[in-house]
């Protein structure tokens, strides 16, 4: 009887303390889960130089609407927010082709399609890893910085195009 009694004892032991385990396991899981959230504050701490658009190239690019929802993204992962990168995969490879593809012709240079491809390139790696879930956060951070480099110097191309476009040199 004692015999059983143990053994019964010894069991509720070892089932509570495996519940125990699996129980922080489960919690681990889950904390790891939610480090793919990035703050405001996380992205203004990257240290990246940031290009506005002159009047100039704004006014040449005034109808690539493609360039300015690209914007409108950049703005939402400055504040944090990855939901675009989140959603249906056509929606990003759409505007990817759209953006590629309808350049403006005053811009239609091989430089600015080159930085076009890098820009390109670091969205298409930034959702690969927003949407896996055993990337950490410092991954994040660097793919977001690489992202937003990478969207500054198509600005920064497109601003020195216009500018050597309309630089009048006159020759004696």
């Amino acid at each position: 009887m004692k015999f059983k009694f143990l053994v019964f004892l010894v069991c509720v032991f070892l089932i509570n303390s495996c519940r125990k385990k699996i129980d922080k396991a489960i919690l681990e899981e889950h904390q790891h889960t939610f480090t793919h959230v990035v703050s405001e504050q996380e992205v203004s701490k990257l240290r990246i130089v940031e290009y506005a658009l002159d009047a100039k190239t704004e006014n040449q690019i005034k109808d690539w609407e493609a360039y300015f929802e690209l914007q409108n993204i950049i703005n939402e992962v400055k504040r944090g927010d990855l939901g675009f990168l989140r959603t249906q995969e056509n929606e990003v490879n759409l505007l990817l082709i759209n953006l590629e593809k309808n350049i403006p012709e005053a811009v239609d240079t091989p430089s600015i399609s080159a930085r076009i491809l890098v820009l390109k390139t670091t969205m298409l790696k930034l959702k690969s890893l927003v949407n896996l879930d055993t990337v950490a956060k410092p991954e994040i951070l660097d793919a977001i910085k690489e992202f937003l480099m990478a969207f500054n110097n198509v600005n920064f191309q497109l601003n020195k195009k216009i500018e050597f476009d309309t630089r009048e040199i006159n020759r004696p």
